[in-house]
């Protein structure tokens, strides 16, 4: 057996040795370069050291080799190279010169596994302080994005969803890139590979031929308890750029904490709907009818113009309910609640405030604008009967109305103001607006004044 004190210690290093000359050509490197970057060290011989360099790195390196070479030892000099195979390599250096041979003698040691750790670290806690940040699901998507792609090229990102229980895919978020805005409509590929990663349930890299171009592709599920709730996709930056199976790894590691940030965040925008939503209907309750109100008052003021609130209460619903039954009273609030809503503008809000009363937000009113014709319109709608399930049922609402400011410049006061013109209506037989007598008192019906 040939003697340990026989042996090239330096072949026995897991370590790279390495010494360039003054314009980064490689002299000579120990046998662990290979393992190291890939090339053995017959080919490594003659390259220039800088030219294996990630092209990020390379200004920061050759700053560091000058003041290597003036005298200055380095021991702790992180950057990356570009292996031979494409895989990118994290190296810690030290390095000394070597002024009588003009010379550069350095030490690569291997840090990538330690920085691919690190990596995963930092996203997994970026990604759980995005889920508890993020105030909605595109919010969310936007800062993953910005996380995922400081981990790996990406020039398209897309995240795909799958609704079981309709058997749907939606997108709700694809981006081309960071600085460009998401977009919401997929391309036949994309679907056909998020629909593959989300049925095999497991990870994918694919390439697919669009037109003369290549595509590279990277996508992995997003687990869930009973299979993929869905899939990310992400698309390399340039022909012939493929993604490694450590990016694969790495990103279905990620995947998981991207899941679980999206059943977190999905949970609060229920929870937050149902805190602001009347169930029943779908519209604003009363306490975001009052936020909402509130900001309109502000705006109105600031901006100078008006606004008008529409209090309404149907004519007689309790009947409904005691010879009908509360699922036709649910019925009909939902039937009435649509009609209301198809009665506005967009930028308007039609709010439930509890039982069978209703609210009216008009915004933007310009003086000289009269909001009666909005209460008149409800009233036309409200002539044709409602259909639930096959019962036709007709039922007329009383309406009060008050104007910002003329009637109130504060929420409640404005509030109660349409209540009491609102009451006022229905104690004159119902199935008419009035506005409240403090502006200019006007009663109407579908006849016409009263």
């Amino acid at each position: 057996m040939q003697s340990i004190s026989s042996l090239n210690v330096i072949d026995l290093l897991l370590d790279a040795v390495c010494i360039v000359d003054e314009d980064s050509r490689i002299v000579f490197v120990s046998p662990a370069f290979e393992r190291i970057f890939g090339y053995t060290p017959q080919e490594a011989v003659g390259l220039r050291m800088l030219d294996l360099v990630h092209p990020e790195d390379l200004q920061a390196t050759e700053q560091q080799a000058q003041r290597v070479m003036g005298g200055s030892p380095q021991l702790q000099f992180e950057n990356r190279y570009v292996r031979k195979d494409g895989a990118v390599a994290h190296i810690l250096w030290t390095a000394q010169w070597l002024p009588e041979r003009r010379l550069r003698l350095a030490v690569a040691h291997d840090i990538t596994k330690r920085k691919h750790t690190e990596s995963m670290h930092a996203a997994i806690y970026a990604i759980s302080e995005a889920a508890h940040a993020a105030p909605n699901l595109p919010t969310l998507f936007e800062r993953i994005h910005r996380i995922i792609g400081g981990l790996m090229a990406v020039a398209q990102f897309t995240v795909a969803l799958h609704d079981r229980a309709r058997g749907a895919l939606s997108f709700p978020y694809l981006a081309p890139a960071l600085e460009q805005n998401p977009h919401s409509t997929p391309g036949a590929g994309q679907i056909q590979l998020c629909t593959r990663v989300i049925q095999e349930d497991r990870p994918l890299r694919l390439s697919t031929c669009e037109g003369p171009q290549t595509c590279h592709w990277l996508g992995v599920p997003l687990p869930a308890q009973d299979g993929a709730m869905g899939a990310l996709l992400l698309q390399g930056p340039a022909e012939g750029d493929t993604y490694s199976e450590a990016d694969k790894e790495l990103l279905q590691f990620v995947s998981t904490q991207v899941a679980l940030a999206i059943e977190r965040t999905q949970m609060h925008e229920r929870l937050q709907h149902m805190a602001q939503y009347d169930q029943l209907t779908a519209l604003p309750n009363r306490a975001l009818f009052n936020d909402r109100l509130r900001i309109a008052m502000a705006r109105a003021h600031r901006e100078q113009t008006l606004l008008s609130l529409l209090f309404i209460d149907l004519d007689r619903f309790k009947e409904v309910n005691d010879t009908l039954g509360h699922a036709m009273g649910d019925l009909l609030l939902q039937g009435v609640a649509q009609r209301l809503q198809a009665c506005v503008r967009g930028s308007d809000t039609v709010a439930r405030l509890g039982g069978d009363e209703f609210v009216v937000l008009l915004e933007g009113i310009h003086a000289g604008e009269l909001p009666q014709p909005v209460a008149q319109k409800i009233l036309t709608a409200f002539a044709q009967p409602f259909d639930l399930n096959g019962l036709a049922l007709s039922i007329q609402p009383s309406i009060g109305m008050a104007v910002f400011p003329e009637h109130g410049t504060h929420e409640s006061m404005l509030l109660s103001h349409a209540d009491e013109a609102m009451y006022q209506a229905k104690r004159n037989g119902g199935n008419q607006f009035i506005v409240h007598p403090r502006g200019a008192a006007t009663r109407q019906g579908l006849s016409g004044s009263a």
